[in-house]
């Protein structure tokens, strides 16, 4: 009776505490991204039904330099929750210690364990936790099973690069060269070497944030991958509109991306439906890692808020449950980040887009593989630099990828201030 009657209070208290919530929390967010929040809204509502959720989708860019110019003026004209992107996170952190609230004070960092730890790595700054994990990016690869099929080629056998390259080399024969096994922004990004570094647990910078380290063996062999995929003259160059006409018109028998490309593909060629599987990345040797991440976003709640308890409640709501996370995969496929979501029963649901494959159960196996890595406030001037010595290795301008990324470190530093690892 006495335990009965204390889950009751407990019970009772938590209603209290619930209904004590009121008043406005100003969202700000993108596209599929605030769409998504929104889709969390009614859950949030059944628990606390006095708040009123406001999302503003002002556009990913619009977001940022607004973010930007709002701490730098003290916080002056920020909204109560703030969408943020994971590599870009560290500039405010940097720049702007004071201008975001560290959820640890709120109880953050008795979830921390409920999410991946590459996940925080750029969420915080110290000890102190200033965003929450919302969406991931695990990288998988996207295929066209009939086009591999006419090639003689089992999507389940490749389970290195060298396999791949093999792959691309049938498909090459089977179709002339019209088809590639991939497309590589080469001279417009360089999310090829960084899935590919990251994987093999290397990135721009440590994981302390304190050195470059793009010339160490991770990333050498990422980049020395990446120059045999263009000698096997198995993928073709493209930036984000030429990669998806490339996919839309079937000259890619695959894909390789974040698990977010999901959503690009099936909008915008529905008419392959049923044609598409996916599997995972390559690894870089037999027995090797098959996982890494790119892209991934999180929630931050700025320090002038005025309804911080609420905006909290909100942002906890959508990210840290199993609800809430899957609420927002099942609207608009962005790929949890919470641990618990990942064991959903949709996760196992069959999709038929996919040929009826359990996509999300492949992707999301994959999560707890992926190494950490950390953008820091540098971010993007390490992907300027890498992009033009990417393109200028696949060019022939360096005898070696050692040789390459020497310089690419060298840069690097003179740009951030930061030494080059030894």
């Amino acid at each position: 009776m006495k335990k009965l009657a204390l889950l009751t209070a407990l019970a009772l208290a938590s209603a209290a505490s619930a209904q004590s919530l009121s008043g406005t929390v100003t969202v700000w967010s993108w596209d599929a991204a605030a769409k998504a929040l929104e889709s969390t809204i009614p859950s949030f509502n059944k628990k606390y039904p006095n708040v009123k959720v406001n999302v503003v989708d002002l556009g990913n860019q619009n977001v940022y330099d607004r973010g930007l110019a709002g701490c730098a003026a003290g916080g002056a004209d920020m909204p109560d929750v703030y969408s943020i992107e994971n590599n870009e996170a560290e500039v405010f952190w940097a720049r702007f210690p004071n201008c975001f609230t560290d959820l640890n004070t709120l109880g953050a960092d008795k979830l921390a364990k409920n999410f991946p730890a590459f996940k925080w790595t750029e969420l915080m700054a110290g000890n102190k936790r200033f965003a929450m994990p919302w969406d991931s990016g695990p990288v998988v690869i996207f295929y066209r099973r009939d086009l591999y099929q006419q090639a003689g080629v089992n999507a389940n056998a490749i389970k290195t690069w060298d396999d791949f390259i093999a792959a691309g080399k049938k498909v090459n024969a089977k179709f002339d060269g019209k088809v590639k096994m991939g497309v590589v922004a080469n001279g417009q990004d360089d999310e090829w070497f960084r899935m590919l570094a990251n994987q093999n647990n290397c990135f721009y910078f440590d994981n302390a944030g304190t050195s470059v380290t793009v010339n160490k063996t991770g990333c050498v062999d990422a980049l020395t991958t990446i120059k045999k995929l263009y000698d096997a003259q198995v993928v073709a160059t493209g930036d984000w509109g030429g990669q998806i006409t490339s996919f839309k018109a079937g000259r890619s028998a695959s894909a390789m991306f974040g698990a977010w490309y999901e959503g690009t593909i099936r909008t915008n060629a529905p008419d392959q439906k049923g044609k598409w599987g996916v599997y995972p990345m390559p690894a870089n040797k037999a027995g090797g890692v098959r996982a890494a991440n790119l892209g991934g976003s999180a929630l931050a709640l700025p320090s002038s808020s005025k309804n911080k308890a609420a905006a909290y409640a909100f942002m906890e709501n959508a990210l840290a449950t199993t609800n809430g996370q899957v609420t927002m995969l099942k609207s608009q496929g962005l790929v949890p980040s919470l641990l618990s979501a990942t064991k959903d029963s949709y996760v196992k649901v069959a999709q038929p887009y996919w040929g009826n494959q359990k996509v999300w159960q492949t992707i999301l196996d994959t999560l707890g593989d992926v190494p950490q890595a950390r953008g820091t406030q540098y971010f993007q001037d390490a992907r300027q630099v890498m992009i033009v010595v990417q393109a200028d290795y696949i060019k022939g301008k360096y005898k070696t990828a050692k040789e390459a990324l020497d310089d690419a470190a060298k840069k690097i530093s003179s740009a951030t201030g930061l030494p080059v690892a030894k």
